[in-house]
């Protein structure tokens, strides 16, 4: 008998011991940040910059992952380093996020780099390594900010320094785009509703922003965000670059579906455009709204649309909606990783210019 209850406190400990701390996606330790649909099972990430973070005391994290394309790639942050890249595969597995580290405190966050059109991530589950224990969730931060964007906000290419300007996986990295730049520089909490080739008139695809804005799952039409669980003290729009090409490109089939055989006039792209912020303005009657341009070729000095948006801006009467160029980098491709930081100073100082938050 003695011999058998050994056994069994023996197989009791080793048990025990095999098992580590699992915190699951539905858990309140967890802080998400950006728009995050949370399902049943899963926690599912779309759009560029959302990130699951938590704290920890232990030494090492691991995360179960599936992903909707095998494209999508996120930043490993530790401490508030980045400390690695993962590519989760289309099937669900186990990813070890960090080990090794020195016992104690701290915090880990995996943030999205790559956008919506590259496909969702479903987020499971952290494990914790053995002899660690889960923490209060991260403070949510005290500022807040959001941005409406194209493939500029998205960090598309930015990491590709070979001049192909190409925008998969590898080489978009929105962590360092100028957006969350200057999120991180306010210790901001973040959203990007961003999308590469996304228009307010008209995109190389059939959504354009109006459409876009309000949803929670960006590819489906019903799924529409809740704007009461996040409201930004300062927003930043920055489109109307792929406008400025499709309007000359009748031949396009979304030439075609938005405007038939006759490119939009001024006051169509200004009515547009106005009609956008006031939709915005509803959500968030309190918010500092900038509406920016910037910085490829559309806001070139003698290019029409920065002037469309001062009007349309203008004839809105409110003065919490500021106008803002970033003026014509004048290189080719998309923003580089110099670029994308140089665009993030100038709107900072532009901030702290204009807006007491």
């Amino acid at each position: 008998m003695q011999r058998l209850y050994f056994i069994f406190l023996l197989f009791a400990v080793v048990t025990c011991k095999a098992q580590q701390p699992v915190i699951k996606s539905d858990d309140p330790h967890i802080h998400y940040m950006g728009r995050v649909a949370l399902k049943a099972a899963a926690a599912e990430l779309s759009w560029s910059g959302t990130s699951v973070k938590i704290n920890f005391s232990g030494t090492g994290v691991k995360a179960t992952l599936k992903d909707e394309r095998g494209e999508n790639s996120y930043n490993v942050i530790v401490d508030n380093k980045v400390v690695g890249i993962i590519h989760p595969d289309t099937t669900t597995q186990v990813y070890t996020l960090v080990k090794g580290l020195p016992a104690g405190k701290h915090s880990l966050e995996l943030y999205k780099r790559t956008e919506w059109g590259m496909g969702k991530t479903w987020f499971y589950q952290f494990s914790l390594d053995d002899n660690s224990r889960i923490l209060p969730a991260p403070a949510v931060k005290k500022r807040k900010i959001e941005f409406y964007g194209n493939s500029i906000t998205c960090g598309y290419a930015v990491e590709d320094t070979t001049g192909q300007d190409r925008g998969t996986a590898p080489y978009e990295n929105g962590y360092i785009s100028y957006a969350a730049i200057t999120a991180r520089h306010y210790d901001a909490e973040f959203s990007s509703i961003s999308k590469s080739g996304i228009g307010v008139l008209v995109s190389w695809f059939p959504l354009i922003m109006p459409e876009m804005y309000d949803r929670l799952d960006p590819m489906d039409s019903s799924s529409k965000w809740d704007f009461s669980k996040y409201t930004p003290d300062v927003v930043v729009i920055n489109l109307f670059q792929n406008d400025s090409w499709i309007v000359l490109k009748p031949e396009h089939a979304e030439f075609k579906a938005r405007f038939g055989d006759k490119a939009p006039g001024p006051d169509q792209i200004i009515a547009a455009y106005r009609k956008l912020v006031e939709s915005i303005r509803a959500k968030y009657p309190k918010a500092s709204i900038i509406c920016a341009l910037g910085s490829m070729d559309a806001a070139r000095k003698e290019a029409p649309w920065f002037g469309y948006i001062e009007k349309a801006v203008a004839g809105l009467k409110d003065k919490r909606i500021y106008t803002h160029s970033f003026g014509y980098k004048n290189t080719g491709g998309h923003p580089s990783a110099a670029e994308q930081a140089a665009m993030a100073k100038d709107l900072i100082r532009f901030i702290d210019q204009k807006i007491k938050w």
